[in-house]
Order: structure tokens, then sequence, then C-alpha cells
């Protein structure tokens, strides 16, 4: 078998890697990986990774785990795929019963990943309108700061610069209001107040302009690509009312903290509510295969329903509600059902969070927060190389990390322990320390996106 130093070359020579600028990794070196369990990844060397970040957020229950490769196994066995245009099968059937029990809404529309189901919610609400005989309403509202993927569409409601202002020229303008980020709070305020100010302003506008406005996009408690931006589910209720009282959707994206990230299984529980079109990737399958689903209202879903074939919803994927992919979340299900997966997190959390108060009163962090299973501070330093540094370093100490700007944060699969969780605090405390050490004296480079 070839070393690592063997696949990194070849992956230079042959692979494009995404969301890279390709010739960073002249000095900052790929990392091969030649197999997972648990939380760990392994390299060709022999060298383990504690896997902090799901590996994009999307590892739920470890790599490798059993019964999500036993239900994909199985499901091998009697059919591989088949087009869910004209046909049907038994995977996506139970699966679209079963989130739709879960989420309260109804019809499931599969796609294959997080921006293909942001297109899905966005053309489906347009369209919805449409029907209704309001092309008008053609326009999307999102939060400062948000992200809903890189597809064009997506990148019309994605306020992040390093991912959206190259392809200015290409995306359809949409209206930003402020976040309800509670790192914002002013002296004296609280989580729920700078909630409020900010669903105040969102109601202004949809009051403004609510004829022209389908739908508000947003990220439910935790802005992911915002650096783990934390806020109260106050704000999910006061948008919840708005959307109403002015006939908007309300697309809820929980791409990344579906599946109990936040500590209830989707994060508007949080809140008592539930949106228009639920966006759902990532964790749905356990990490195993790329899938998407968006769930909607039937009010919706009747306003497709019709002899005219120009009123029905054409958007399709090739691989929509693939039979394996279907099957491994169904197999995420059952686990979350059969181990009472929420409730042992939430112990898991509260052992974590006392775990990291050494980090929490560390002097180089700021607003360290913690929502469900994610946790994230700032750090403060002049580094201009500070992600790519703490990235490397924490590699050296066996963790992968993915600083987000000066934003560190851990998003661990749910099978991590207290023992993986204490060596990931003690690493990123030496690194914190040593970095801090290192001094300034470094050439300016962007972030890790």
């Amino acid at each position: 078998m070839s070393d690592s130093s063997d696949w990194l070359e070849r992956s230079r020579r042959a692979v494009w890697h995404p969301c890279t600028q390709m010739k960073r990794h002249e000095r900052l070196p790929l990392v091969p990986i030649a197999r997972g369990d648990g939380a760990w990844l392994y390299d060709f060397d022999g060298n383990r990774y504690l896997d902090a970040v799901s590996s994009w957020w999307v590892n739920l229950f470890g790599h490798g785990h059993p019964a999500i490769k036993d239900a994909i196994k199985k499901q091998l066995d009697t059919l591989e795929h088949v087009m869910l245009a004209g046909f049907t099968h038994a995977p996506a059937v139970e699966l679209s019963e079963r989130l739709a029990e879960l989420s309260g809404l109804g019809h499931a529309f599969y796609g294959s990943d997080g921006a293909s189901a942001t297109e899905i919610a966005l053309k489906m609400s347009f369209h919805y309108w449409k029907n209704l005989g309001q092309a008008n309403k053609c326009r999307f509202v999102s939060l400062e700061n948000g992200y809903h993927g890189e597809t064009v569409g997506a990148l019309s409601v994605t306020d992040v610069p390093l991912f959206s202002a190259t392809y200015a020229e290409l995306t359809h303008k949409g209206l930003r209001v402020p976040t309800p980020d509670a790192r914002l709070a002013l002296p004296g305020e609280s989580a729920a107040m700078v909630a409020a100010r900010a669903a105040s302003a969102l109601e202004n506008v949809l009051a403004k302009r609510h004829g022209e406005i389908a739908a508000l996009i947003l990220e439910p408690l935790v802005q992911g690509a915002a650096g783990m931006a934390m806020y109260h589910p106050d704000y999910l209720k006061r948008a919840r009312a708005a959307c109403d009282r002015y006939g908007v959707h309300l697309i809820a994206d929980e791409i990344a903290v579906g599946f109990g990230r936040t500590g209830t299984l989707f994060a508007c529980e949080q809140a008592g509510i539930h949106p228009d079109f639920l966006c759902l990737s990532k964790g749905i399958t356990g990490g195993f295969l790329p899938l998407s689903c968006v769930l909607t209202t039937d009010s919706v879903y009747d306003a497709f329903y019709d002899d005219d074939v120009t009123r029905g919803f054409l958007h399709s994927h090739s691989y929509t509600g693939n039979p394996l992919a279907c099957s491994a979340a169904l197999a995420v299900l059952d686990l979350f059902e059969q181990e009472d997966v929420i409730a042992a997190n939430r112990d898991k959390a509260e052992r974590f969070t006392k775990l990291m108060a050494p980090l929490a009163e560390h002097e180089a962090v700021r607003h360290f927060r913690h929502t469900g299973m994610i946790w994230a501070f700032d750090v403060e330093t002049s580094r201009a190389d500070f992600s790519q540094a703490f990235f490397s370093a924490m590699l050296e100490k066996s963790c992968l990390t993915r600083p987000i700007g000066k934003s560190v944060y851990f998003m661990p699969p749910y099978v991590v322990d207290d023992e993986q969780m204490a060596h990931l605090v003690d690493a990123t405390l030496e690194t914190l320390s040593s970095l801090r050490l290192a001094g300034d004296d470094h050439p300016a480079e962007a972030a890790l996106p």
C-alpha cells in the first residue's frame, strides 16, 4: 500500500479540491486519509486524527457505524437505484413518511446535497406564488452573514463575501436583514434582546416590501459559516409570526443544524414553530452518502397539483431519492429512536461543557458559546494566518479542526467520549498558548474557508 506522501502528490496532480486555493497546498500539505473508525480518521502511515468537525458536519455516529453500513449492504442486494420520476421505491416512501411524522410537514422532495436543497426551496417558494398569480413575489430575505450553499441560487441568499462576491453578477439580488447573533449584544443587552432588535428590523422590511418577497431563509439558532454565530430562539418565533402576518414563506435551512446538532432533532423545535420549508442534508445519512430533502406543507404541495404540466414542480436530479442513501437515512432515524440519542447528547453536552471551562477562561478566548453538540469561541489575535496555523498545529496533536477565520468550533460525532473530548480540549489549550507565544510576524493570508 502506498504511503501518505504518495497519495498526497497524486491527489495534487489529479484532483481539484473543493473550497481550496490549490496553490496553498505547496506549503500546507493535504492529509491523505486511508480509513475511519468511530471518531477517528487514519492516514496511510497509521497516524490518527480526532474528527472534531464531523467531516464538514455530516458524520453523526462515527465513521463506519455498523448499523448504517448494514442497511446499505442490505439495500444493495435488492435495488441500488431507480429514477424517482414515474417510479417509486420502499426506502423513499418510508423515509418520507417518517420525516413527515417527525417534522409535522407533508411531502418530501429529494436532492443530492445542501445547496440543492436550498435551490429546491427557493424555486418552490417562487413557483408557489406564481401559481397563485403573484409572480411579483420573487425576492428573498436572508440574514447578514448567512450561508446557504454555493450554487448560483444559493449564493443569492448567502452573505459570505469569500464565496459570493466573485459571482455577484450572476446572482439574483435579495434583501439582507440584521443577524440576531448574540455576540452583537450592546452593553446590558441579553441574547433575547438582540433577537428582539433583529426581529424588529425584519418586521420593518416585511411590512414595507412583502408584496415582492417570496420567502425569508435562515439557519435556525446557529449560523455556521458566520463562525458558529448563535442566537436566541425568540427570533424564530418572531420571524414566524412576521412571515404569517405579511404572507411570506419561512425557509428553515437545517442542513447543518438538523438531526440533533442543536439539542433537539430539529432546531425549530426550540422555538415551537413549523417552517413552510425545511431543508435537510449533511447528517441525514450519518455521513455515508449524499442526500438532501426539502419538506413542505400540504398547502404548498396543493398549489402545484393541477392538470397543467407547467404548474408542476419540474425540478429533478438524476439520483433523486436514491434507495441506498434513503436506506442509510432510515438507519440514522432508527439510531435516534433506539438509542435515545437526543437525551444522551444532552448529558454529554453538559459534561463536555464542564471539560471546556479552562478554554472559556483562557485569556485569548472571547465569546465562548455552546448550543447542543456545537461549541465555539473567538480568539483574540492579530495573526493573519491564525486559521491555517491553528489547523496545522492541531493536526500535529492528532486533532482535525477547521477554524472559520478567528472562530474555533467543535462539532464532533455523537459517539465521541469524555477521554477524546479531554484530549481535544488539552490540545486546543496547548495550541492557543503556542500560537500566542509565536507572535505576529507572519504574512497575511486568507483564512481557511
